[in-house]
């Protein structure tokens, strides 16, 4: 059990006020969440939009520079399975605050740094802070929404980090201009501590009693040790998993393509399309609004018709496939002469956003309610992967051909690729069965 109490069971003969709490607070923490969302791509966008800056101050070559690019992720992604494992057992009232503290306080240390190795140190700690957005996102929508109604909470969570992304092309270079890189990255860290009054004030110690599942019966002294014995096996077998494997690969597809734009998008509109630095942030600006704005769309058309009573699986898989096919407006963005053209293009292709909500979705509906923040924290090792493959592939064929091109077909390739996964591999979207009772 995680040590927060389930919200989606409201007991029958709730009185209407109530009820409107309830919502209220679900919906308040779902507002949180995005926010928490933005501030962690925030903090990913400030050094990469600072590393000139920062590679002149401290003398630092093409190498280094990747290092220091790279080491966000290695913790990040190695954190994943058990920030997860942590998500299903921990009150994610105290979890989030210790994660976002520290990645507040490694963003903001940044800023002082006087050496390469310390300021690789904080982005290392950066991404076991962040390492939480995921697996503990997941899980709370999890706690608080039923499952035909958690596309819609589920893309606005989401949403937060491609508007991080684009607010990322704005804001940091205008601070960078006035007040240099070090003070950027102790601005955006500290103040971001701010963030943990409301989250505070917000999320119940207990949750409310007349939304929140009725207590379990505590185990009698045998049924103690057979439980712990039933979850350990458990949590090895989850890797056998069918559902979770082909969750893992679709996962890798979708991010291989993500990552491209974040990556490599700025980089084109420059080269490529010869757009200046300024221009170039806010035309890339644009495709993450689209990609992020499209999130809880497609979370909410896919509920809407759910609750009028079409089949979950059709239109869960149904909607991913129409968003992945909307990514292969990347490869003609590619070949037309006009750089606008190309643009809108590109934008066409940021609906691959109508997926993310009910990408989200799936792995709830297959994981068993025990088990959905170590469910996530795979599928996020394995989206985080393709995050360092996809910028190298894409890099090693930019210099091998001299074009942009193979690169990006590539990245919208391996996005549609990834449907095989989710509609062979991943099964029908049943309600999960607990690992205890699958055991029992």
């Amino acid at each position: 059990m995680s040590g927060d109490e389930t919200l989606v069971n409201e007991k029958p003969g709730s009185a209407g006020a109530s009820s409107i709490a309830a919502n209220r607070l679900r919906w308040s923490i779902v507002g949180l969440l995005s926010l928490a969302s933005v501030i962690n791509y925030l903090d990913r966008a400030t050094l990469s939009v600072s590393l000139p800056l920062i590679a002149r101050d401290f003398n630092l070559g093409p190498a280094e520079q990747g290092v220091l690019l790279s080491a966000f992720f290695w913790s990040y992604a190695l954190m994943q399975v058990p920030i997860g494992w942590a998500a299903d057992r921990l009150s994610m009232r105290w979890l989030y605050v210790v994660t976002f503290t520290l990645w507040s306080l490694a963003q903001g240390l940044a800023g002082a740094a006087k050496s390469f190795i310390v300021l690789l140190g904080t982005r290392i700690l950066l991404g076991i802070g962040e390492s939480i957005y995921l697996p503990g996102g997941t899980k709370i929508v999890t706690l608080f929404f039923p499952r035909e109604k958690r596309g819609l909470p589920s893309g606005l969570f989401d949403f937060g980090t491609r508007i991080g992304m684009s607010l990322g092309g704005i804001l940091v270079p205008t601070l960078l201009v006035f007040l240099g890189w070090r003070i950027t990255f102790e601005i955006i860290g500290f103040a971001a501590l701010l963030w943990l009054i409301p989250w505070l004030a917000t999320y119940p110690a207990h949750l409310p009693a007349q939304i929140s599942a009725p207590p379990e019966r505590a185990p009698r002294p045998d049924e103690a040790a057979k439980r712990s014995f039933r979850r350990a096996a458990n949590i090895t077998g989850v890797i056998f998993n069918r559902n979770l494997l082909g969750i893992c690969l679709g996962f890798f597809c979708f991010d291989y393509y993500w990552y491209l734009f974040v990556t490599w998008l700025p980089d084109y509109l420059v080269t490529v399309r010869h757009f200046t630095v300024l221009r170039a942030g806010l035309y890339s600006a644009a495709p993450f609004l689209v990609f992020g704005v499209c999130e809880p769309i497609g979370g909410w058309i896919a509920d809407r018709l759910i609750v009028l009573g079409w089949n979950e699986t059709r239109v869960r898989k149904g909607m991913v496939t129409l968003a992945f096919f909307t990514g292969l407006l990347l490869i003609p963005a590619e070949y037309v002469a006009s750089a606008k053209e190309a643009v809108w293009l590109i934008i066409g292709a940021s609906l691959v956003g109508l997926s993310s909500g009910n990408l989200i979705v799936i792995l709830q509906s297959c994981a068993p309610p025990e088990q959905v923040g170590l469910w996530t924290g795979f599928e996020n090792f394995f989206g985080n992967v393709a995050g360092i493959l996809a910028p190298l592939a894409t890099g090693l064929l930019i210099a091998r051909t001299g074009s942009y091109s193979p690169g990006f077909d590539l990245a919208a390739l391996v996005l549609v690729a990834g449907l095989a996964s989710y509609w062979f591999l991943v099964g029908d979207l049943k309600k999960p069965e607990s690992a205890e009772s699958r055991a029992s």
